[in-house]
């Protein structure tokens, strides 16, 4: 296989694995409560980033000064999004979730102060309009607590990107190292929460603890070191394009795997929020590129990517 094709599928396979995660999450949501979810999530998340450090040889595998702080606090930050996103797929549809979660593309430049033409407005504008229509059922109303929750996930999640941003700029963080700090500080944040629980997840069947795995293994490390590799080998609009499919996988999944139905209104909703989304990329990336032309090289951000992963 090409390499650009190799790169492709394993962009492709990040993106399908993050839309899958919310109706994972749904599910395991189903059989556990929420902060014994993320326990254990984090804890899993945090013994395989330990086991691949034990292996690093000299430095490599040792945490700088900055790796510690910066990763502690941008633990804090992650663990405040998955409370939100974890809270608010369980009370939601999964290819809601993914849809709404989707808004952080368009809300990260607003929050990152860029300053920003009208034709992004207007696409931020598209989306919201499409929120409102896939929130609404099979007729217009007031949207459901999982749907607001996972508005404000988005909100913080795109402050949690705009914050890797400043943080990573000038400092070497090793992106494998920073995400041990961030794993083993959301599993203190969550022991206590979680232990009445505990007892619970040892009588769960083999189903639950494989999406407990899956969520902390794939849509987590093997994500997020899966396209920290690929983006180093291809360009930031094809890697952006690819990854921002996400939200059509967790549509897709949550219809076919999780019996989720799709009314007019909800189809016409999605397509609004990918079709803004993709469009405010489209004018942020050549606003920014306009004065900073290697900007149109970096890295995507995503809340939780560059440098941390949130899914």
């Amino acid at each position: 296989m090409p390499t650009t094709r190799r790169i492709d599928v394993v962009l492709l396979a990040v993106a399908v694995v993050w839309g899958s995660s919310y109706l994972t999450a749904k599910t395991a949501t189903d059989a556990l409560p929420v902060p014994t979810v993320l326990f254990v999530r984090y804890a899993v998340g945090a013994l395989a980033c330990a086991l691949l450090l034990l292996r690093s040889r000299g430095a490599a595998g040792r945490l700088t000064r900055d790796e510690k702080v910066y990763g502690a606090l941008l633990g804090l930050t992650q663990a405040a999004v998955l409370v939100l996103e974890t809270y608010g797929v369980a009370h939601t549809s999964a290819g809601n979730a993914g849809l709404i979660i989707s808004l952080t593309l368009v809300l990260t430049p607003v929050l990152d102060r860029v300053g920003l033409p009208g034709r992004f407005f207007l696409a931020a504008g598209v989306c919201l309009a499409g929120v409102g229509l896939l929130v609404s059922g099979n007729g217009l109303g007031a949207p459901g607590t999982g749907d607001l929750l996972m508005l404000a996930a988005a909100v913080v999640r795109a402050g949690h990107v705009v914050l890797v941003g400043r943080v990573a700029a000038g400092r070497t963080l090793r992106p494998l190292q920073l995400t041990a700090v961030q794993c083993a500080v959301g599993a203190a944040l969550f022991l206590l929460p979680a232990a009445p629980g505990l007892p619970a997840s040892a009588r769960v069947g083999a189903a639950t603890w494989a999406q407990l795995l899956y969520l902390a293994l794939f849509c987590g490390l093997f994500a997020f070191l899966a396209q920290t590799w690929a983006v180093q080998h291809t360009s930031a609009t094809r890697a952006g394009l690819l990854l921002g499919t996400e939200p059509v996988w967790a549509l897709l999944v949550g219809t076919a795997l999780g019996g989720e139905r799709l009314t007019v209104l909800s189809v016409l909703g999605a397509a609004l929020v990918v079709s803004g989304t993709y469009w405010g990329q489209a004018v942020e990336r050549a606003h920014r590129g306009r004065f900073t032309p290697a900007a149109r090289d970096a890295a995507p951000h995503r809340a939780g990517t560059g440098l941390t992963q949130a899914s």
